[in-house]
């Protein structure tokens, strides 16, 4: 691969790390709303960051592998992972009472294959085009 397309696909995992991150906010904002003015339980949220985790990697993994010659599980598990490290150098700063736990594994797992499935679906769909 040349450095140019190098360069390119970079552009691609950031813009689909930020997208994902977009997506994450939106999510958590209308989930707090949820909590803030309706009777849900806070027992939910496990599964509510689980699936936005999910999703958001996914269109990460998407976006990076969208352009991509080839490789697209690589490019977008390599998206999913910067988002997972994104979020646990928040995590750390935010919460100094921050832990790496099973839940932390898991959402790891979640953003490393969550971000290779966007990135089949993107290399994939491209080609159908």
């Amino acid at each position: 691969m040349q450095p140019d397309i190098h360069k390119t696909q970079f552009k691609h995992m950031a813009t689909g790390v930020l997208m994902a991150y977009a997506i994450t906010c939106i999510a958590f904002l209308a989930y707090a709303m949820l909590l803030t003015y309706t009777d849900m339980s806070e027992r939910t949220l496990p599964m509510v960051v689980a699936v936005t985790t999910l999703l958001s990697v996914m269109v990460a993994g998407f976006d990076a592998a969208k352009n991509a010659p080839n490789r697209g599980w690589l490019w977008g598990m390599g998206a999913g992972f910067v988002y997972v490290l994104i979020m646990a150098i928040i995590m750390i700063v935010a919460l100094p009472t921050f832990s790496v736990d099973g839940r932390t594994f898991m959402t790891i797992i979640i953003g490393i294959l969550g971000g290779g499935l966007g990135g089949i679906l993107g290399i994939n769909l491209k080609k159908q085009r």
